[in-house]
């Protein structure tokens, strides 16, 4: 499928700017094309969003455990898409919000809609 490498790893577990830059992601979101994983839209800074915007990678995929759905950032719809390269999500014992020790304790009042 156009803009889909099935052999693309994930760039980590997590956010990669949140990671740099001592943020925090409600949920996070994987580049079906490059692996890079993002934070979500409600997430504060929106990497997963940034990053299609940056690059024109458009085919975006869940990286939380237990989901594998695809979202077409160009479209703003549901896609289809094959297996990735694993890990599928990111650790199970990760907390969401995450990482652990830089959520905010407002941090829900800090989700965008």
């Amino acid at each position: 499928m156009n803009g889909i490498d099935v052999t693309a790893t994930p760039s980590g577990t997590g956010c990669k700017e949140c990671l740099e830059n001592s943020g925090w992601w409600f949920h996070l979101r994987r580049c079906a094309q490059c692996g890079h994983i993002g934070c979500c839209d409600s997430s504060p800074h929106q990497h997963a969003t940034r990053h299609f915007h940056e690059t024109g990678h458009a085919i975006m995929q869940s990286f939380e455990p237990g989901e594998d759905w695809f979202w077409d950032l160009r479209h703003q719809r549901a896609a289809d898409g094959p297996q990735l390269a694993p890990p599928h999500s990111h650790p199970t014992n990760q907390p969401v919000p995450g990482p652990a020790g830089r959520v905010p304790a407002n941090w829900t009042a800090l989700l965008r809609s």
